[in-house]
């Protein structure tokens, strides 16, 4: 097949989050099973000096935005066989010091920069030389490239349009923006309607993306049902049960080339299932590199996490004021809240041997805290799906998680089977709960045999995209089908 995946943010491009490794890895996945794939995502600063030079095309996109137009241009790149990369350059909107914010606001003319994406991908998809048949679009910032592609095959003579499929990775996150900012997308008033693209009389891009693709998936099976609930559905449950026959949970995979223990020139000393001597050495090394006082009798806990409510850091806070007393150490590399920021800085200024703290994201760090740590603590309040718990499992790092999303789906306890237990749970979303999990933890970390057979069965675990990417494949099929079914 012809596949465009359309992306915000694409690793190692950009990136703020996971979105940007499964879009990234999901691609590579796609084009080494023998796929024609493209990837559309914005051209944002500081890309083409870190990965150029790229190509320009010989074309200008002159594109309508309301009552002007908006000149952009598109450069590519090609990043693997079968895999080509389409940057949409278009310096006044994208070359910009991050992505969505800044200073922790969102930038003012978001509705204008990512509907001149989506009208830039559906542009694309229609006037290449070899036209996708299936485009891809991933969270509320391509929510209305689907809308866009049925809105051109009914009324712009767009006989051959793709089949169009849209990922939901985080369902909190929706592009809703002022009424007034529909005038932007140039589409006919009769779409600005509770059953279109309405939502509480504003625009909501991810409601448009929802009602208009051929086909949803999220990013875990039980995240698929929990977004159907009242309680994680975000005011779109209703909206989502209505869709439930389309709407598909596919666990992501794990970029094993990236995330792996044995070839990764991250780390102190690689290490594997068949000798995991290299381990210790890891962990000494991140002590050191922390401040921490080196110490392998002393468990250490880590986290890589946006500091944000939805990650559990507000429990977790609590449960480390307890459980820090205990002998045990923990380290955390994440930005965010500066609410959050500063709690934990404030830990690690009172307990200078017990915490190590470091705002920001640094992508070596993170590799050396999955490694070096002995639990990995992912407490979310709700979680799509996680990542990070499934590259402590390969790194012989026991996730300590909640049940919910993906955590629910990748982590195995004691109590549900012992045999292949790989992990620690709980359920209440509690400071109590975690500090109980925490306590588990230390239980396990004293019983040798037991803490071996959890890190075993862990680093066996196995999330390739090669599993993942089969499941698109069936879901991209589903979705041709239904577009040759609609009118």
């Amino acid at each position: 097949m012809r596949l465009l995946l359309a992306s915000s943010e694409v690793h190692p491009f950009s990136k703020t989050g996971g979105l940007a490794d499964m879009v990234g890895a999901l691609a590579k996945a796609l084009a080494a099973d023998g796929h024609e794939v493209m990837i559309v995502t914005p051209l944002y600063r500081g890309i083409s000096e870190k990965f150029g030079p790229f190509k320009r095309l010989d074309y200008h996109l002159d594109l309508v935005l309301g009552d002007r137009s908006v000149v952009g241009s598109v450069q590519t790149f090609a990043m693997a066989p079968r895999l080509d990369v389409y940057f949409i350059e278009q310096p006044a909107f994208f070359d910009r010091a991050s992505l969505y914010q800044q200073d922790g606001n969102d930038y003012s003319d978001n509705a204008e920069r990512f509907i001149y994406f989506s009208k830039a991908v559906a542009h694309l998809a229609r006037y290449l030389p070899n036209p996708p048949q299936v485009v891809h679009v991933h969270d509320w910032q391509a929510g209305l490239v689907p809308l866009l592609i049925k809105d051109q095959k009914k009324n712009a003579g767009w006989t051959a349009a793709p089949a169009s499929c849209l990922t939901i990775h985080n369902l909190a996150y929706q592009g809703f923006f002022d009424a007034g900012d529909f005038t932007l997308t140039n589409l006919p008033t009769e779409y600005f309607r509770p059953d279109g693209v309405e939502f509480y009389k504003g625009l909501n891009c991810l409601k448009a993306a929802i009602m208009y693709s051929d086909m949803l998936t999220t990013v875990s099976p039980r995240y698929a049902r929990e977004i159907t609930t009242e309680i994680l559905g975000c005011g779109l449950d209703g909206v989502l049960r209505n869709r439930q026959d389309a709407l598909v949970g596919i666990l992501n995979g794990v970029d094993y080339g990236e995330w792996n223990t044995t070839d990764n020139k991250f780390l102190r000393q690689n290490y594997s299932i068949d000798n995991l001597e290299g381990k210790a050495a890891d962990k000494a090394a991140l002590q050191a590199e922390l401040g921490l006082p080196v110490n392998h009798s002393v468990p250490v806990f880590g986290s890589v996490t946006r500091l944000a409510e939805q990650k559990g850091v507000d429990i977790q806070l609590g449960a480390l004021e307890e459980m820090l007393s205990t002998g045990l150490q923990f380290v955390l590399l994440g930005s965010g809240a500066p609410v959050y920021e500063a709690a934990y800085r404030r830990l690690a200024r009172r307990l200078p041997s017990r915490a190590a703290i470091r705002i920001g994201y640094d992508h070596g760090l993170a590799h050396r805290i999955e490694a070096g740590s002995d639990f990995f603590l992912m407490p979310s309040r709700f979680e799509p799906c996680g990542l990070n718990q499934m590259y402590s499992l390969r790194y012989g790092t026991i996730p300590i998680v909640r049940v919910t999303g993906g955590l629910d789906d990748s982590v195995i306890d004691l109590a549900e089977n012992a045999d292949e237990a790989n992990g620690i749970k709980f359920q209440d979303y509690s400071t109590r709960a975690l500090t109980k999990a925490i306590r588990k933890a230390l239980i396990i970390y004293a019983d040798t045999e037991l803490h071996r057979h959890l890190q075993l069965n862990g680093m066996a675990a196995n999330f390739s995209w090669e599993t993942t990417c089969k499941q698109y494949e069936d879901v991209y099929l589903r979705a041709l089908e239904r577009n040759r079914n609609l009118p």
